[in-house]
């Protein structure tokens, strides 16, 4: 019976991670939702690199965004 509480543990775990799975991470959807914008090459000064859109794109938003 000890192991029942793990088993349950690790089942919400492995849950949790699929369903991370279903967002669309890397796409400039996402960047724009988390209020960034895509760069080529490097974000410029003053501003934080949050992500990436593509290959050869960064997702980057001022470091004081609300």
């Amino acid at each position: 019976m000890r192991i029942l509480p793990l088993l349950c543990a690790f089942l919400l775990l492995m849950l949790q991670g699929a369903a991370g799975l279903s967002r669309a991470r890397g796409s400039p959807q996402d960047c724009e939702r988390r209020g960034g914008f895509c760069s080529p090459s490097s974000c410029p000064p003053g501003i934080s690199r949050i992500g990436v859109c593509s290959e050869q794109e960064f997702c980057c938003r001022s470091r004081w965004y609300p």
